[in-house]
Protein backbone atom coordinates (compact mmCIF):
# COMPACT_ATOMS: atom_id res chain seq x y z
CA UNK A 1 0.00 0.00 0.00
CA UNK A 2 2.52 2.89 0.76
CA UNK A 3 4.31 2.21 -3.00
CA UNK A 4 1.03 2.46 -4.38
CA UNK A 5 0.07 5.80 -2.22
CA UNK A 6 3.93 7.00 -3.18
CA UNK A 7 3.01 6.34 -6.73
CA UNK A 8 -0.54 7.75 -6.62
CA UNK A 9 1.35 11.47 -5.29
CA UNK A 10 4.15 11.17 -8.10
CA UNK A 11 2.03 10.61 -10.73
CA UNK A 12 -0.72 13.08 -9.39
CA UNK A 13 1.86 16.16 -9.06
CA UNK A 14 4.42 15.26 -11.68
CA UNK A 15 1.59 14.98 -14.47
CA UNK A 16 0.28 18.10 -13.60
CA UNK A 17 3.36 20.32 -13.21
CA UNK A 18 4.48 18.38 -17.40
CA UNK A 19 1.38 19.35 -18.84
CA UNK A 20 1.11 22.78 -17.35
CA UNK A 21 -1.80 22.67 -14.72
CA UNK A 22 0.46 23.43 -12.10
CA UNK A 23 2.31 26.49 -13.60
CA UNK A 24 6.11 26.96 -13.10
CA UNK A 25 7.11 28.99 -9.94
CA UNK A 26 3.67 28.06 -7.84
CA UNK A 27 3.80 27.12 -4.58
CA UNK A 28 2.22 23.53 -3.48
CA UNK A 29 2.23 22.98 0.16
CA UNK A 30 3.17 19.56 1.47
CA UNK A 31 -0.69 19.51 3.03
CA UNK A 32 -2.56 20.11 0.57
CA UNK A 33 -1.19 17.04 -1.26
CA UNK A 34 -2.37 15.22 1.86
CA UNK A 35 -5.35 16.43 2.20
CA UNK A 36 -6.25 16.21 -1.56
CA UNK A 37 -5.04 12.34 -1.80
CA UNK A 38 -5.56 11.63 1.42
CA UNK A 39 -1.88 10.29 2.13
CA UNK A 40 0.25 10.90 4.92
CA UNK A 41 3.85 13.34 5.47
CA UNK A 42 5.91 10.42 4.85
CA UNK A 43 4.26 9.43 1.27
CA UNK A 44 4.46 13.69 -0.03
CA UNK A 45 7.71 13.61 1.33
CA UNK A 46 9.23 10.85 -0.32
CA UNK A 47 7.05 11.95 -3.81
CA UNK A 48 8.41 15.39 -3.59
CA UNK A 49 12.12 13.37 -3.45
CA UNK A 50 11.21 11.85 -6.64
CA UNK A 51 10.41 14.83 -8.02
CA UNK A 52 13.20 17.12 -7.08
CA UNK A 53 15.94 14.49 -8.28
CA UNK A 54 13.70 15.20 -11.91
CA UNK A 55 14.17 18.86 -11.48
CA UNK A 56 10.41 19.36 -11.70
CA UNK A 57 10.63 20.87 -7.70
CA UNK A 58 12.36 22.42 -4.77
CA UNK A 59 11.88 22.42 -1.42
CA UNK A 60 11.97 25.01 0.72
CA UNK A 61 11.66 25.29 4.35
CA UNK A 62 8.37 27.37 5.43
CA UNK A 63 7.65 28.24 1.93
CA UNK A 64 6.72 25.08 0.23
CA UNK A 65 7.61 22.98 -2.65
CA UNK A 66 8.21 25.69 -5.14
CA UNK A 67 7.64 24.30 -9.70
CA UNK A 68 10.61 25.01 -11.43
CA UNK A 69 10.73 25.72 -15.53
CA UNK A 70 11.14 23.42 -17.88
CA UNK A 71 14.59 23.98 -18.68
CA UNK A 72 15.48 22.68 -15.72
CA UNK A 73 13.87 19.19 -15.36
CA UNK A 74 15.69 16.47 -16.21
CA UNK A 75 15.24 15.78 -19.94
CA UNK A 76 16.70 12.16 -19.02
CA UNK A 77 14.21 11.30 -17.01
CA UNK A 78 11.86 7.92 -17.46
CA UNK A 79 9.24 10.01 -15.52
CA UNK A 80 9.37 13.34 -17.19
CA UNK A 81 10.01 11.75 -20.26
CA UNK A 82 6.54 9.83 -20.05
CA UNK A 83 4.42 12.43 -18.80
CA UNK A 84 6.16 15.11 -21.64
CA UNK A 85 5.30 12.09 -24.40
CA UNK A 86 1.11 11.82 -22.57
CA UNK A 87 1.00 15.62 -22.49
CA UNK A 88 1.07 18.92 -25.14
CA UNK A 89 4.81 18.31 -25.02
CA UNK A 90 4.80 15.05 -27.22
CA UNK A 91 6.41 16.53 -29.96
CA UNK A 92 9.16 18.60 -28.11
CA UNK A 93 10.31 15.37 -26.70
CA UNK A 94 10.03 13.08 -29.54
CA UNK A 95 12.49 15.67 -31.56
CA UNK A 96 14.97 15.75 -28.54
CA UNK A 97 15.29 12.47 -28.10
CA UNK A 98 15.28 11.28 -31.77
CA UNK A 99 17.85 14.31 -32.82
CA UNK A 100 19.78 13.28 -29.85
CA UNK A 101 19.73 9.40 -31.29
CA UNK A 102 20.49 10.60 -34.65
CA UNK A 103 24.21 11.65 -33.39
CA UNK A 104 24.68 9.20 -30.91
CA UNK A 105 23.59 5.81 -32.27
CA UNK A 106 25.75 5.76 -35.42
CA UNK A 107 28.78 6.34 -33.34
CA UNK A 108 28.25 3.89 -30.89
CA UNK A 109 27.32 1.09 -33.67
CA UNK A 110 30.70 2.36 -34.96
CA UNK A 111 32.56 1.63 -31.71
CA UNK A 112 30.61 -1.51 -30.90
CA UNK A 113 32.14 -2.85 -34.18
CA UNK A 114 35.73 -1.67 -32.55
CA UNK A 115 35.49 -3.18 -29.03
CA UNK A 116 32.19 -5.52 -29.04
CA UNK A 117 33.16 -8.85 -26.44
CA UNK A 118 32.14 -12.04 -28.41
CA UNK A 119 28.62 -11.95 -25.97
CA UNK A 120 26.83 -8.67 -26.98
CA UNK A 121 27.89 -10.02 -31.09
CA UNK A 122 26.38 -13.31 -30.20
CA UNK A 123 23.49 -11.77 -29.05
CA UNK A 124 22.95 -8.97 -31.48
CA UNK A 125 22.55 -11.69 -34.28
CA UNK A 126 20.21 -13.51 -32.49
CA UNK A 127 17.91 -10.33 -31.68
CA UNK A 128 18.29 -9.21 -35.17
CA UNK A 129 17.05 -12.38 -36.49
CA UNK A 130 13.97 -12.52 -33.62
CA UNK A 131 12.88 -9.18 -34.80
CA UNK A 132 12.97 -9.91 -38.28
CA UNK A 133 10.37 -12.38 -37.44
CA UNK A 134 8.45 -10.67 -34.87
CA UNK A 135 8.43 -7.99 -37.74
CA UNK A 136 7.10 -10.20 -40.69
CA UNK A 137 4.49 -11.60 -38.46
CA UNK A 138 3.08 -8.71 -37.21
CA UNK A 139 3.76 -8.86 -33.25
CA UNK A 140 4.24 -5.50 -32.73
CA UNK A 141 4.85 -5.88 -28.80
CA UNK A 142 7.46 -8.70 -29.20
CA UNK A 143 8.97 -6.47 -31.89
CA UNK A 144 8.84 -3.31 -29.95
CA UNK A 145 10.63 -5.27 -26.55
CA UNK A 146 13.07 -6.62 -29.35
CA UNK A 147 13.99 -3.47 -30.79
CA UNK A 148 14.25 -1.69 -27.50
CA UNK A 149 16.89 -4.64 -26.37
CA UNK A 150 19.04 -4.14 -29.64
CA UNK A 151 19.31 -0.39 -29.65
CA UNK A 152 20.25 -0.78 -25.64
CA UNK A 153 22.89 -3.35 -26.75
CA UNK A 154 24.29 -1.80 -29.41
CA UNK A 155 25.23 1.39 -26.92
CA UNK A 156 25.94 -1.03 -24.25
CA UNK A 157 28.38 -2.38 -26.71
CA UNK A 158 29.71 0.62 -27.42
CA UNK A 159 31.81 0.90 -23.82
CA UNK A 160 31.42 4.07 -23.27
CA UNK A 161 29.23 4.30 -20.28
CA UNK A 162 27.45 7.67 -21.01
CA UNK A 163 26.00 6.16 -23.98
CA UNK A 164 25.14 2.96 -22.28
CA UNK A 165 22.73 5.15 -19.76
CA UNK A 166 20.73 6.54 -22.83
CA UNK A 167 19.06 2.62 -22.79
CA UNK A 168 16.19 3.61 -20.33
CA UNK A 169 15.30 6.94 -22.19
CA UNK A 170 15.24 5.89 -25.52
CA UNK A 171 13.47 2.91 -24.63
CA UNK A 172 10.95 5.02 -22.98
CA UNK A 173 10.40 6.53 -25.94
CA UNK A 174 9.98 4.20 -28.47
CA UNK A 175 7.11 2.54 -25.86
CA UNK A 176 5.72 6.17 -25.98
CA UNK A 177 5.48 5.83 -29.95
CA UNK A 178 3.91 2.52 -29.76
CA UNK A 179 1.65 3.71 -27.51
CA UNK A 180 0.63 6.86 -29.16
CA UNK A 181 0.30 5.09 -32.61
CA UNK A 182 3.31 6.85 -33.93
CA UNK A 183 5.00 3.73 -35.30
CA UNK A 184 4.41 1.65 -38.93
CA UNK A 185 1.92 -0.79 -38.53
CA UNK A 186 4.56 -3.54 -39.53
CA UNK A 187 8.26 -2.86 -39.76
CA UNK A 188 9.69 -1.73 -42.71
CA UNK A 189 11.58 -4.62 -44.55
CA UNK A 190 14.12 -2.15 -45.11
CA UNK A 191 14.17 -1.52 -41.49
CA UNK A 192 14.83 -5.52 -40.07
CA UNK A 193 17.58 -5.44 -43.33
CA UNK A 194 19.18 -2.39 -41.36
CA UNK A 195 18.94 -3.89 -38.53
CA UNK A 196 20.62 -7.12 -39.20
CA UNK A 197 23.14 -5.35 -41.20
CA UNK A 198 24.37 -2.97 -37.75
CA UNK A 199 24.58 -6.72 -35.97
CA UNK A 200 26.62 -8.32 -38.85
CA UNK A 201 29.03 -5.40 -39.11
CA UNK A 202 29.26 -5.47 -35.72
CA UNK A 203 29.95 -8.75 -35.66
CA UNK A 204 32.54 -8.72 -38.17
CA UNK A 205 34.25 -6.04 -36.90
CA UNK A 206 33.37 -3.75 -39.77
CA UNK A 207 33.09 -0.51 -37.95
CA UNK A 208 32.37 1.99 -41.14
CA UNK A 209 29.53 -0.64 -42.41
CA UNK A 210 28.09 -0.83 -38.71
CA UNK A 211 28.18 3.37 -38.60
CA UNK A 212 26.81 3.72 -41.84
CA UNK A 213 23.56 1.03 -41.46
CA UNK A 214 22.67 2.54 -38.12
CA UNK A 215 22.62 5.89 -39.69
CA UNK A 216 20.29 4.77 -42.34
CA UNK A 217 17.73 3.28 -39.40
CA UNK A 218 18.25 6.69 -37.57
CA UNK A 219 17.10 9.08 -40.86
CA UNK A 220 14.65 7.09 -41.10
CA UNK A 221 13.58 6.98 -38.00
CA UNK A 222 13.62 10.70 -37.90
CA UNK A 223 11.25 11.40 -41.85
CA UNK A 224 8.78 8.70 -39.57
CA UNK A 225 7.84 11.48 -37.36
CA UNK A 226 9.59 14.75 -37.63
CA UNK A 227 5.72 15.97 -38.74
CA UNK A 228 4.70 15.66 -35.05
CA UNK A 229 7.13 18.65 -33.69
CA UNK A 230 6.99 20.39 -36.98
CA UNK A 231 5.61 23.64 -35.34
CA UNK A 232 6.67 22.87 -31.70
CA UNK A 233 9.16 25.23 -29.76
CA UNK A 234 12.63 24.38 -29.05
CA UNK A 235 14.13 25.14 -25.27
CA UNK A 236 17.26 26.98 -25.03
CA UNK A 237 18.36 26.46 -21.65
CA UNK A 238 21.17 28.93 -20.29
CA UNK A 239 24.51 27.09 -19.50
CA UNK A 240 24.51 26.83 -15.79
CA UNK A 241 27.87 27.84 -14.10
Amino acid sequence: MPNSLHHRAVEHVGSRIVDGSIPTGAVVLASEIETELGVSRSVVREAVRVLASAGLVVSTKRVGIRVLPPEDWNPFDPLVIRWRLASGGLGAQLRSLTELRVAVEPMAAELAAEHAPDEFCGELLNLAAQMRHAGRSGDLHAFLELDIRFHALVLAASGNEMFANLANPIGETLRGRTELGLMPERPHEEALTWHQAVADAISAHVPQDARASMEKIMRRTNQEICGVWADKPRIFPRPKN
